[in-house]
C-alpha cells in the first residue's frame, strides 16, 4: 500500500457543507501495509526483500521507488487490472481529519504468479513475515506457511479476519485484542483469556502467540507458559502502523538470534516508541537499544 499524507491548516468552515476547509501546505508519501513492515525491518538493519502486488500505475512506481530508498529488495508483481492500494490521510493541527481509501482485489493470474515466485525465493531467507490486511494478496497463505515450515523457516503472521485456521502451523501469530476476540469470544478474567489463547495456539499448532493489548501491553503465550510485558508508551500520538512495527521488530530480532522472549520485549519497546510518532513510522536501533 501507499500511504499519502496531506498536511494543512483549518481556518474556516465550508459554505457548501458543515465541514472544515483544509488548505494543504505539505504532502508526504510513505510505504504502507506490508511495505511498512519491510521498512521497519530494514530500519533495524535486517536484510529485507518484499513480495507483494501493486498496480501498473504511478502509485506503484512510487512504492517501488520508496522501497529502493529504504534499501529493500523489490519483488513487486504488477497487476494491470487494478490500481495500487492508496490510503490518503488529511491531517490538520496534528490531528487526522479524514482518511480516503482506494483499493480493489488482485487478479487470479497475478496471484498465481506471485505464489510461484514465493516458492522460488523461499530458500534465500531465514524469517518469513506474512502480513495479512485482507486485501486479497494472501489468499494462498496456508500453502505459503506450509512451504516455509517444510523448508525449516521461521514464519511470523499478522492475522486478519474471522478464520485463523488458514494460519495453522505458523511459528508465531501476532493478533491484537480485537482480532483475538473475534476468534475466541469475550473473556472476563485474565485466567479465561490465558485459557482461550493457549487453546487457540495449540489447536492451530502454533509455537507462540503474541497478543498486543494497547494500553495493557503485550502477552506472549507459548508451551512454556505466559510472559506479560506492560505497555511502554510514554505518550500515544498515533497508533497507525504500530502492529507493523511490533511484528517487524520481532522478526528482525529473531533473525539476529535473540530468544523469543528477548525479541518480544524489544517489540513491546518498539511499539511504545512508534505510537509517539505521527503516521506510519519506524524505530531506529539507537531508539530501540537506548544508545
Amino acid at each position: 500500500m501507499l500511504d499519502r499524507y496531506w498536511f494543512g491548516d483549518v481556518s474556516r468552515i465550508s459554505p457548501e457543507a458543515p465541514v472544515p476547509v483544509v488548505l494543504v501546505e505539505k504532502r508526504e508519501e510513505r510505504l504502507g501495509g506490508a511495505a511498512n513492515v519491510a521498512r521497519n525491518t530494514s530500519a533495524l538493519g535486517a536484510t529485507t526483500d518484499l513480495l507483494g502486488i501493486v498496480g501498473q500505475d504511478e502509485a506503484g512506481d512510487t512504492v517501488s521507488a520508496l522501497l529502493k530508498q529504504s534499501g529493500i529488495g523489490d519483488y513487486l508483481k504488477r497487476d494491470t487490472a487494478i490500481s495500487t492500494i492508496i490510503k490518503l490521510r488529511v491531517v490538520a493541527r496534528q490531528q487526522q481529519l479524514l482518511r480516503v481509501d482506494f483499493e480493489e482485489p488482485p487478479s487470479d493470474s497475478v496471484l498465481q504468479n506471485k505464489l510461484s515466485q514465493y516458492h522460488s525465493l523461499l530458500p534465500q531467507y531465514d524469517v518469513i513475515v506474512l502480513s495479512d490486511y485482507a486485501k486479497g494478496a494472501l489468499l494462498d497463505v496456508a500453502k505459503m506457511i506450509a512451504a516455509a515450515r517444510e523448508a525449516g523457516k521461521i514464519v511470523l503472521v499478522d492475522p486478519k479476519g474471522d478464520d485463523f485456521t488458514r494460519y495453522a502451523g505458523a511459528t508465531i501469530l501476532t493478533p491484537n485484542k480485537g482480532e483475538l476476540r473475534r476468534i475466541v469470544g469475550n473473556w472476563k478474567t485474565e485466567t479465561e483469556l490465558t485459557e482461550k489463547a493457549q487453546q487457540l495456539r495449540a489447536s492451530l499448532n502454533i509455537q507462540s502467540l503474541l497478543l498486543t493489548r494497547s494500553e495493557e501491553g503485550m502477552t506472549l503465550y507459548s508451551e512454556e507458559g505466559i510472559t506479560h510485558m506492560p505497555a511502554q508508551a510514554r505518550e500515544v500520538f498515533d497508533v497507525s502502523g504500530a502492529g507493523d512495527t511490533v511484528i517487524a521488530t520481532l522478526a528482525a530480532m529473531i533473525g539476529e538470534g535473540l530468544s523469543l522472549k528477548e525479541a518480544a520485549a524489544l517489540s513491546n519497546r518498539a511499539g511504545g516508541i512508534v505510537v509517539g510518532k505521527l503516521g506510519t513510522a519506524t524505530v531506529s536501533r539507537a531508539e530501540l537499544f537506548g544508545s
